[in-house]
């Protein structure tokens, strides 16, 4: 496997057990679909984003939205959790958890990126969504 695969590889994985780890904390349906992850208990979408608190080179992490599946998870009422962990071994260690909803993110300003998604793409800081 090459450095490029055996990291989005990790990042898959960290990413899932992130995704377990907020549906336990708030009672989430895992229920995954391209633009959501999860449902509420009366059924509103969610969207599971995590990020390591720092990588590799130092860099703190950031989240990752994707253009039309925000207008989807707003146009359908629904919430993003935003994880931020640290990895321990194969598993995680969760250093910060929110839910929130997806009218309540910062300006979002598109720009490519997303193209393997046919979309455009936004980052948010960490410190934008939690804090």
């Amino acid at each position: 496997m090459t450095a490029s695969k055996n990291r989005s590889h990790r990042a898959n994985h960290y990413g899932t057990l992130c995704e377990r780890k907020a549906a336990n904390r708030y009672g989430l349906d895992l229920d995954r679909a391209s633009w959501r992850d999860a449902r509420r208990p009366g059924g509103d979408p969610v969207e599971i984003k995590s990020t390591m608190a720092n990588h590799a080179d130092g860099q703190p992490g950031n989240f990752k939205i994707y253009e039309a599946y925000h207008r989807k998870l707003r146009d359908a009422n629904g919430w993003y959790v935003f994880v931020v962990y640290r990895p321990q071994g194969r598993g995680v260690t969760v250093l910060n958890m929110e839910m929130r909803h997806s009218s309540r993110l910062p300006l979002l300003t598109w720009h490519g990126g997303g193209a393997h998604r046919d979309t455009q793409q936004a980052k948010l800081a960490i410190d934008d969504v939690i804090g």
